[in-house]
């Protein structure tokens, strides 16, 4: 195949070659649900759902495997400051999480296991980890047991780092560790933590670090060496990096390829619950369309960073306006000629998807689909139906790849508050009906001021035989 991505390991844009042909098996970390999902979180869900799209439509079979996080640190301090059961806390917010991908269009993971889940392959990588001297039992009798990452000689591979120049692992009580950067691989339970957040073990009741986790996890599902492993940047270290080392240490290959999506950020900061300024998803997709909040997500290169604001959301929103506008005039003019039907199904522009192939090229993407409805709208305002249904057919197959076909099953149950569109076209349809009236009486300045008026707001009126249609400009 043609898919080339920027491996975050070699740190340098590689060929994609599958471990096995036809098949492309991925793993990406899901969120440790102590809160609500914020754009932050969802964007990794939003790229890795583009990329699983567009490997299914390139012909290969694509398994897709999301963990979450239902036993952590924060979640234990969060559920005892709202007084609620640990487990019934992470449930909350782990549904939060999928109405989340729900409400964006994102297909469901071929699999989603959780941490509690999967913790006799913890146990037992735990142990291979002991036996092949590069994990040990604190000696402080804490029932603690740490990855030694001077055991590993390449250690920091993935982050480029160099152990010395590492700060401290921050997971547990260095007392017993023998280095401080040596990161928890099962942890003690401790008093005053519930009991039923800690299961048996040969070094006593405990629970899972958090790095732990994902290793057993990806293995039981990809086997132990599988595609690609992805998650948002600030993954890179030292979830990743520990994930790597541990899993290698065990004797697996791992992830071939590590993938990873910048930041969305608030006033030039991460976005994160810690600085208080996450847009939640639940709240976003009130005030904006979810397919728009999708398409500003989706539309710059993963890589790069996105600055929430409204104004990018509004004109997102503009955006899909237009898209939908175009697909409604087919509809509106073509009829039958777009029934899928009658017509073989289409090929995507060439520059679409090799915009697609470049490293999941989505501005190039964005930029041929925008091209291609402005030549529709050309071709259908000149009467040309066979490249105006040409053109509506192509803009629906780039839809598909990039999860925005209002048609999508996954869209059918969105709420009717989500479209604006009703909205908007009632509101249009009045002013129209009033520049109508004034063209009956022939009051030819009222006429022109509702028709400049629109214009102003970036709406095209075009008056037709059949009557005045409005658009917005390209």
């Amino acid at each position: 195949m043609s898919f080339r991505l920027y491996d975050s390991a070699r740190r340098q844009i590689v060929p994609f070659e599958p471990l096995r042909a036809g098949e492309v098996s991925i793993y990406h970390c899901g969120l440790t649900v102590q809160s609500a999902p914020h754009l932050g979180h969802i964007r990794k869900e939003v790229v890795f759902d583009v990329l699983r799209r567009w490997l299914t439509y390139s012909g290969l079979s694509v398994t897709v495997v999301a963990n979450v996080t239902d036993i952590d640190d924060k979640i234990l301090e969060k559920s005892a400051e709202a007084g609620v059961p640990w487990y019934a806390h992470a449930y909350r917010f782990e549904r939060e999480l999928h109405t989340a991908y729900s409400a964006l269009g994102c297909l469901p993971p071929t699999y989603e296991p959780r941490a509690t889940g999967h913790i006799p392959e913890m146990l037992e990588l735990t142990a291979v980890l002991i036996e092949r001297g590069h994990a040990y039992v604190a000696a402080d009798g804490s029932g603690d047991v740490y990855f030694d990452v001077r055991s590993w000689p390449t250690y920091g591979e993935l982050s480029g780092q160099r152990v010395d120049e590492m700060e401290a692992a921050a997971d547990a009580d260095p007392r017993g560790k023998r280095d401080p950067r040596d990161f928890a691989l099962w942890k003690g339970h401790k008093p005053g933590e519930p009991v039923t957040a800690s299961w048996p073990s040969p070094w006593g009741r405990g629970r899972p670090g958090w790095h732990l986790e994902c290793s057993a996890m990806a293995g039981k599902y990809l086997g132990t060496e599988f595609d690609i492993h992805g998650g948002g940047i600030d993954l890179k270290f030292p979830h990743h990096e520990n994930e790597l080392a541990q899993s290698r240490a065990a004797g697996h290959p791992f992830a071939r390829h590590w993938m990873h999506n910048a930041w969305v950020t608030a006033a030039g900061e991460k976005m994160s619950k810690s600085l208080g300024n996450g847009a939640l998803v639940s709240e976003v997709v009130k005030t904006y369309p979810a397919r728009a909040v999708r398409l500003y997500l989706l539309a710059p290169h993963y890589r790069s960073a996105i600055e929430f604001s409204d104004t990018s959301l509004t004109e997102a929103t503009a955006q899909l306006a237009r898209i939908d506008t175009f697909l409604e005039r087919g509809t509106a003019e073509l009829g039958p000629m777009i029934d899928p039907a009658t017509t073989s199904a289409p090929a995507l522009p060439d520059a679409f998807a090799d915009a697609m192939d470049d490293d999941l090229g989505t501005p190039g993407a964005m930029a041929v689909l925008f091209d291609t409805l402005k030549d529709g709208n050309k071709a259908a305002d000149a009467g040309d139906e066979a490249t105006f249904a040409s053109a509506h057919r192509a803009v629906l197959a780039m839809l598909g790849v990039l999860g925005l076909d209002p048609a999508a099953p996954e869209w059918a149950d969105a709420h009717a508050a989500d479209d604006l569109r009703p909205v908007v076209d009632g509101l249009v349809t009045a002013l129209l009906e009033q520049r109508q009236q004034a063209r009956t009486r022939k009051d030819w300045s009222a006429a022109d001021a509702i028709r400049d008026h629109l214009a102003a707001i970036g709406l095209k009126v075009t008056d037709t035989p059949t009557g005045p249609r409005w658009s917005l400009e390209n």
